[in-house]
């Protein structure tokens, strides 16, 4: 049978087993396993529940229009002064520990450094038991030497006084950084490497294992709560990936930045070992695995993923979608019923007539459109600022005469709430509007089906922050390792997160809804032609470069044909029934990971 979290720990209590080791042990006996994503990307994660897969396993990433982003940010790490501070008093408690365990039992103490020994041997790296899955390397296997662990941090104590000295270094690179003289600076592996070494005396060697060191010390003392220790493995993460990486070709950059806070005016320095390379983490599965499949319904353009995770599809395909009616209607607005056009470019954002014009496309679209809205701006910052300006203008009190309206916010408490809301508004027959952001929470885990999303609307298109030194150096990598344009990629990445929201509004056969992609750079063939396959099918010449007033006509018959009852005989043209379904997949067993 197929067993999903609350099951699986109803099972286990029943039968007095503990759940998480149970489907530890399912894992190798079940034929589909139900992963997220970092338990085959994550290092620290892939090597604990994915290491004894079969190599003819078939993978397949859903979703995975973010794979590489998510590659990425498994092998970059963040470290700042309250991690340091955290990661001080942990190495205090660590001294203790150790000095009560060799009052109480030296033996163990003598027996870790064999054991850890043992475990780079066999694995290329220690392998974390199944309670400390979070302290397996971030440093991948083969990057890693067969070698024994050096000897000025086999003892304990010559472990914790090795970790205290990087400990010092970055807390003396971040006073640097956020002092008088200081600034953003941007260093090579290397280079950082080189001058941590000089700094403290250090040795590159030592740095390699100072992660393994770490779980092996961690495991030996039984700690009893490692979350204690997180900021403390960040910073020996850190010092591993940078002394493994350090030579050859640059696929990180360190970025030192006096104020890494999202928050105006305040002081936190950051320092960010950030992954340049998002086939780092991706390329053992291909060499591992015969069969990876990667699939989305915005994976588009398809044809630069094969560059940016550096594989040679063998099958590289897209579709149409699969409907007996045109349930769904994309339309590009580029101008205001004033014929003004309208954009979210940084050089028109501040327009009072861009803003006047949105405004009044929103109020004019929400007084159209019955049940559920959701419109997306570029940014938390541009949408503040737009709200701000429209109840100034008394827009807001206008779209209230039609809908409610909720605000999606930075705090996951509040949105969710305003998400429960909305639904209920839409429940009781009211209508609501969400206005929410591209690249947000809402953007990617939400579904807003049925009558909780007749349209989406796009204000603008969500280009990244491009000033973000970290964007900077991926993108001066990209161009020059796999010759990727800068354009080509902030076109490409801002098109697939457009295309994330929007999909948001249709979710099965029966259901339909209205796409509205709202800024004048939609109509630029470069910049649409980018959009997934399936709703460039129902984008026509007829739906291109509208002005608000004909793109409300659209719409209002788009709404009267789709509310029309279901031809059944044609739905089940484009069904498979449970027969067929069942003789194209036997019977198998699946398994959920927790």
């Amino acid at each position: 049978g197929v067993y999903d979290l609350e099951e699986l720990k109803k099972w286990g209590k029943g039968k007095n087993w503990c759940p998480y080791y149970l489907t530890r042990q399912a894992i190798n006996h079940a034929t589909v396993l139900v992963f997220n994503y970092q338990y085959m990307l994550d290092p620290k994660v892939a090597k604990m529940v994915s290491k004894e897969l079969e190599s003819e396993s078939i993978i397949v990433f859903d979703e995975a229009h973010n794979i590489d982003s998510v590659c990425i940010e498994a092998l970059s790490v963040t470290v700042n002064d309250r991690n340091l501070d955290q990661a001080t008093r942990s190495l205090g408690r660590l001294s203790s520990e150790v000095s009560r365990m060799k009052a109480s039992d030296s033996e163990r103490l003598q027996r870790e450094y064999q054991n850890l020994v043992n475990g780079l041997v066999d694995q290329g790296l220690l392998e974390a038991s199944a309670n400390e899955a979070g302290f397996s390397s971030n440093v991948l296997s083969p990057d890693v030497i067969n070698e024994a662990v050096p000897g000025n941090i086999r003892r304990a104590e010559h472990f914790i006084s090795f970790m205290k000295k990087i400990v010092e270094h970055l807390k003396t690179r971040l006073r640097t950084v956020a002092g008088p003289r200081g600034g953003v600076i941007s260093e090579t592996p290397l280079a950082f490497l080189h001058r941590m070494i000089t700094t403290t005396s250090l040795e590159a060697k030592p740095l390699k294992f100072a992660y393994s060191r770490l779980s092996s010390l961690l495991r030996t003392l039984q700690v009893p709560n490692l979350d204690d220790f997180n900021a403390l493995t960040d910073v020996a993460d850190f010092a591993s990936l940078v002394a493994t990486y350090s030579e050859g070709l640059p696929r990180f950059a360190i970025i030192m930045e006096p104020n890494g806070s999202s928050i105006p005016g305040a002081s936190d320095p950051v320092i960010q070992l950030a992954c340049l390379d998002a086939s780092l983490a991706i390329a053992p599965l291909f060499k591992r695995f015969g069969s990876v499949i990667i699939t989305s319904g915005t994976l588009s353009p398809i044809d630069l993923y094969p560059k940016l995770l550096q594989f040679e599809p063998r099958v590289s395909e897209s579709f149409n979608m699969s409907t007996f009616r045109p349930c769904i209607r994309p339309l590009v607005i580029t101008r205001g019923s004033d014929q003004l056009p309208v954009s979210t470019k940084f050089d028109d954002r501040g327009d009072m007539g861009v803003v006047r014009n949105y405004g009044s496309m929103l109020v004019e679209l929400c007084s159209s459109i019955p049940d559920g809205v959701v419109a997306f701006f570029t940014s938390y910052s541009y949408m503040e600022s737009i709200i701000s300006e429209w109840d100034g203008m008394g827009i807001l009190r206008q779209l209230t005469k039609s809908k409610l309206v909720f605000i999606e916010t930075k705090d996951v408490v509040e949105t969710t709430l305003a998400l429960d809301n909305f639904r209920r508004a839409c429940d009781s027959g009211r209508g609501a509007v969400f206005l929410s952001v591209a690249r947000g929470k809402v953007s990617e885990g939400i579904n807003f089906d049925r009558h909780y999303g007749r349209a989406v609307i796009m204000f603008g298109v969500p280009f990244q922050y491009t000033l973000s030194h970290i964007l900077r150096a991926r993108l001066e990598y990209l161009q020059t390792n796999y010759q990727i344009r800068e354009q080509d990629f902030l076109n490409f990445d801002a098109l697939r997160q457009a295309s994330q929201c929007v999909g948001r509004v249709i979710r099965s056969k029966i259901d339909y809804g209205l796409m509205i992609f709202a800024d004048s750079r939609y109509n630029r063939h470069d910049k649409r032609t980018k959009l997934p396959k399936w709703i460039l099918q129902f984008l026509g010449d007829g739906q291109l470069n509208l002005s608000t007033d004909t793109a409300i006509a659209q719409v209002k018959h788009f709404l009267r044909v789709m509310s029309q009852p279901v031809d059944q005989n044609k739905l089940k043209e484009v069904l498979l029934s449970l027969e067929e379904v069942e003789a194209m997949n036997p019977p198998t067993q699946m398994i959920e990971a927790p």
